[in-house]
């Protein structure tokens, strides 16, 4: 299920959007991008990251860009990194314009 309020893992929406609805498993996709079982597993359990290489696969299989997974990937990694370090982040005072 998807959920507004936390970041979203690239690997939900593998799964919830690609897997679910394809009826594939994660070790049927594997086979298919020639990878590691484990590889996909951990990405749908939303353990491991998309890596440049998971997307330049996952977009040639899916039909869509590498950009579409490394982006999600990105978003992912900052809002919880912000989230990790927002009283850090909140003492920064921001430049003044001059």
């Amino acid at each position: 299920m998807l959920r507004f309020d936390t970041p979203i893992h690239p690997g939900e929406i593998l799964r919830e959007e690609f897997l679910v609805p394809l009826r594939l498993k994660p070790y049927t996709l594997a086979k298919k991008l020639h990878v590691p079982r484990t590889r996909l597993e951990r990405l749908a359990s939303e353990t491991t990251p998309v890596t440049p290489d998971t997307a330049l696969r996952l977009a040639k299989f899916f039909g869509t860009t590498p950009q579409f997974w490394m982006n999600m990937q990105s978003s992912y990694d900052l809002a919880v990194e912000g989230e990790a370090k927002k009283a850090e982040l909140d003492a920064i005072e921001q430049m003044e314009a001059a």
